[in-house]
């Protein structure tokens, strides 16, 4: 067994058990996927100012998402095809973070159904929505929904339309997957993951598949998701989608100051700031760059929270201390679930924690309430010099 030390250490692991068209889902971006590398890099702008001399007894990173008590201000994201990385991924990562103390957010585009992962857990997990045109199928998304417990939604509005992501198209990716003569040889060199993918009953998009009108099977599924998502989105239809929830709504995929200002008025509880994982736009800026003047902006007026390229404590702690309130995970926890299923997603909690903890630590606080950007050394330049018209 190897010793983990750092995410890195789980990515490596994840890249030679799974097949690579699940491994390159996860592990790219759309077109140049300049914004993909950008979104982890950028945190290396930023550094640490040391403290020294401060009493570190009793440190703590309790907090709280939503009004929701967490062990440390981490969720992790939507995620779909998780139930390809590992068989019955979503429910092994749901059950890791309830464990860990710590929000599941499952997407529409899960693996396994709302019902499934609820059958599994025991608390509530977050569940995420898109902006999909069918109103009739959006009401029953939600009414499955509160009935599996679910309070709190996640409403992705970056998605209007699907960035393109080359590599999902010269590997055909589906679910579950076309057995083409190049995805045998590659799934032939993974054995555990088909043998661990031959003991589930969950192989297709299971929110979508026998719930969706006219999808009864996957071979129907591309039509429905090429048909789904709605390209009029505007903030009237946004304030539509939240008014048919009557519990927490986040919204996900805020990256402009402008449009972080209108979803302060809309009602929702929260918003997440986050470019898709450098998945949609390429050539937007990361979020961690974008972060300061949004926080300067509405951070009185609503919950921040951001994702996209973190990929340790240390880069948590800096959205953290320039002014999120929580801070998303995706990439990091899926590198531990498909090397080492719930242990690999429990073990990625534990290494950012650690690593949180003890950079606040060296930086002199012992809360991480009272993170803030006293403790960062960040460029003059950081927002960047840029011509907007």
């Amino acid at each position: 067994m190897p010793v983990i030390t750092e995410i890195e250490d789980l990515r490596k692991i994840y890249r030679r058990r799974v097949p690579k068209m699940f491994y390159d889902y996860c592990e790219s971006g759309s077109y140049t996927e300049q914004t993909f590398r950008d979104n982890s890099s950028d945190f290396d702008l930023i550094r640490l100012r040391q403290r020294i001399a401060v009493d570190m007894a009793g440190r703590t990173t309790a907090s709280t998402l939503v009004g929701q008590d967490v062990s440390m201000p981490i969720a992790l994201a939507p995620v779909g095809l998780t139930g390809m990385q590992h068989a019955d991924g979503e429910i092994l990562a749901a059950r890791a973070a309830e464990k860990f103390g710590v929000p599941f957010t499952l997407s529409t585009m899960s693996i396994c159904s709302i019902e499934a992962v609820a059958a599994k857990t025991s608390k509530p997990f977050w569940f995420q929505v898109y902006t999909l045109k069918d109103d009739g199928f959006m009401k029953s998304l939600l009414e499955r929904a509160k009935a599996a417990g679910v309070d709190t939604i996640v409403i992705t509005v970056d998605l209007q339309v699907l960035g393109q992501r080359h590599k999902d198209i010269k590997n055909g990716l589906s679910a579950p997957p076309k057995l083409t003569p190049a995805a045998l040889a590659n799934m032939a060199t993974k054995i555990p993951w088909g043998l661990e993918m031959l003991g589930t009953k969950n192989r297709v998009f299971g929110n979508i598949v026998g719930h969706a009108p006219g999808v009864s099977d996957p071979s129907s599924l591309s039509t429905w998701t090429a048909e789904a998502f709605d390209p009029s989105l505007d903030w009237n239809r946004i304030e539509q989608l939240i008014a048919m929830w009557d519990g927490k709504v986040i919204l996900k995929g805020i990256l402009d100051v402008e449009d972080a200002k209108k979803a302060a008025k809309v009602g929702a509880d929260a918003i997440v700031v986050s470019n898709h994982g450098g998945r949609q736009l390429d050539g937007a800026l990361s979020s961690i760059r974008v972060l300061p003047e949004i926080v300067d902006a509405v951070g009185d007026q609503i919950e921040i929270h951001m994702d996209s390229g973190v990929r340790s404590g240390q880069d948590a702690l800096k959205a953290l201390a320039i002014g999120a309130k929580g801070v998303w995970i995706g990439r990091a926890y899926v590198y531990g679930l498909g090397a080492m299923g719930q242990k690999g997603v429990t073990t990625a909690l534990e290494t950012i924690h650690k690593e949180m903890d003890i950079t606040m630590a060296l930086c002199g606080r012992r809360d991480i309430k009272e993170v803030d950007r006293d403790i960062l050394l960040i460029p003059e330049d950081f927002a960047g010099n840029w011509r907007k018209n």
